[in-house]
C-alpha cells in the first residue's frame, strides 16, 4: 500500500475496524473509505456491488461481521451463520469484480477444531469437529477462508485470511448478553466496585485457557501483513492442493503465543479495575473449548510480534471503558 491508496475498511466502527482506522491514520494513509450500516447494508448484494463499482478501492480489510460471546452464539445461531455468510460473500465477490489488489479477510480462532493440538497451526483447519456453541459462526468464517482460497485459485486474486485469537481493547462491546469474556469481566468488576459489592461471579470453572490479543496490536499486524512486498505476501496465499498435494490455505494466525486460565484472567481484570472483593466461579455455566492457543510461528517468522502485555492492555482497556461507559453500574 502507498499513502495514496484507496483503502476500504468494512466494519470500521467495530473493535478491529476502529483499531485499523487508528493504525492507518497514524501511518499517514488518508484515503480511507468507510460506510456505516445505515449508509450501506452489506447484506444487500446489489448495494454492495454498486458501492464497490463507484469507489473502486485498491485494498480491502473485511472486518465487518456479526460477533458475540457464548451466550449470543447460542441464542442467535441462525443470524450468526446467515449474516456472516452474506456479508463476506458480497464483499469478496464485489472485490473480485472491481479489481481490488489485495483483500484481507478477518476470521476467528474458533475455526479450528475443538480438540485441535495445542498450539493450533494453520493446517489444523478442517481436521476435526468444532466447538458446538459457536459452530454456526465458525462455519461461516471457514467458508470465508475457502472463498478467498477459491478466488485466488480460479481468478488469480490476492486474498489473505487472518485468524486472530481472542481480542479486547478500546471500543469493545460491554453488553453482558452479547460481549466476550474480557469486556464482560471489566463491566462486572466495575459494577461491583461502584455498588460496594464483596464478590463477583465468573461463569464456568475458571480452568479453561485462553489467549488474548490487544486490538491495537491486531490492527498493527494486519497492516504489517497487507504492506508486505509482493514476494513475501504472495507466499502466504496458499497453494492449489490439486496440484501441490499440500494443504496450504491462505491463512495466518495472529496472536501472542501464550495463554492464561480464565481464573488467572479474572484476577488480572480484578487488579486492573481495582476491585478488592472475592471471585466466585459458577460451575453450572459452560466452559466452552478447553484450550485455544494459536501457533504464531508463521507470523513471527515474517517479522511481527505482539508488543502489548496482557496486564498493560487490560489497564488501557479499563481506562477506555471509564471514558466511554462512566455511568455503567451507577444505578
Amino acid at each position: 500500500m502507498n499513502k495514496n491508496s484507496k483503502i476500504y475498511i468494512a466494519g470500521h466502527r467495530g473493535l478491529v475496524g476502529s483499531a485499523l482506522m487508528r493504525n492507518l491514520q497514524g501511518k499517514g494513509f488518508s484515503r480511507l473509505i468507510t460506510r456505516t450500516h445505515t449508509e450501506l447494508d452489506l447484506t444487500n448484494q446489489a448495494a454492495t456491488g454498486t458501492f464497490f463499482a463507484q469507489e473502486k478501492p485498491d485494498y480491502v480489510f473485511l472486518a465487518a461481521a456479526r460477533v458475540g460471546g457464548i451466550l449470543a452464539n447460542n441464542t442467535y445461531p441462525a443470524e450468526f451463520i446467515r449474516e456472516n455468510l452474506v456479508i463476506q460473500t458480497n464483499i469478496i465477490h464485489a472485490a473480485y469484480q472491481n479489481g481490488v489488489e489485495r483483500l484481507m479477510f478477518l476470521g476467528s480462532s474458533c475455526v479450528y477444531p475443538k480438540f485441535a493440538p495445542q498450539p493450533m497451526r494453520e493446517d489444523c483447519l478442517l481436521t476435526g469437529s468444532l466447538e458446538p456453541t459457536n459452530r454456526p459462526y465458525a462455519l461461516a468464517k471457514i467458508a470465508g477462508i475457502e472463498m478467498c482460497w477459491s478466488y485466488n485459485r480460479q481468478y488469480g486474486t490476492r486474498y489473505l485470511a487472518v485468524m486472530p485469537t481472542n481480542l479486547y481493547g478500546p471500543g469493545d462491546n460491554y453488553d453482558l448478553s452479547t460481549s466476550h469474556v474480557i469486556p464482560a469481566l471489566i463491566r462486572k468488576f466495575h459494577e461491583a466496585n461502584v455498588r460496594g459489592e464483596q464478590q463477583v461471579v465468573v461463569w464456568g470453572t475458571g480452568s479453561t485457557k485462553r489467549e488474548f490479543l490487544y486490538s491495537e496490536d491486531m490492527a498493527d499486524a494486519c497492516v504489517y501483513l497487507m504492506n508486505l512486498p509482493d514476494d513475501s505476501y504472495c507466499g502466504l496465499l496458499g497453494s492449489d492442493e490439486t496440484v501441490s498435494g499440500k494443504f496450504e490455505p491462505p491463512l495466518v494466525n495472529i496472536g501472542v503465543g501464550e495463554d492464561v486460565t480464565i481464573g488467572e484472567l479474572a484476577t488480572l481484570v480484578k487488579e486492573a479495575v481495582g476491585f478488592d472483593g472475592g471471585i466466585i466461579f459458577d460451575t453450572s455455566k459452560q466452559d466452552g473449548t478447553p484450550r485455544k492457543l494459536l501457533d504464531v510461528s508463521r507470523l513471527n517468522a515474517i517479522g511481527w510480534h505482539a508488543p502489548t502485555t496482557l496486564q498493560a492492555g487490560l489497564v488501557k482497556t479499563y481506562a477506555d471503558f471509564l471514558n466511554s461507559h462512566a455511568s455503567i453500574g451507577a444505578h
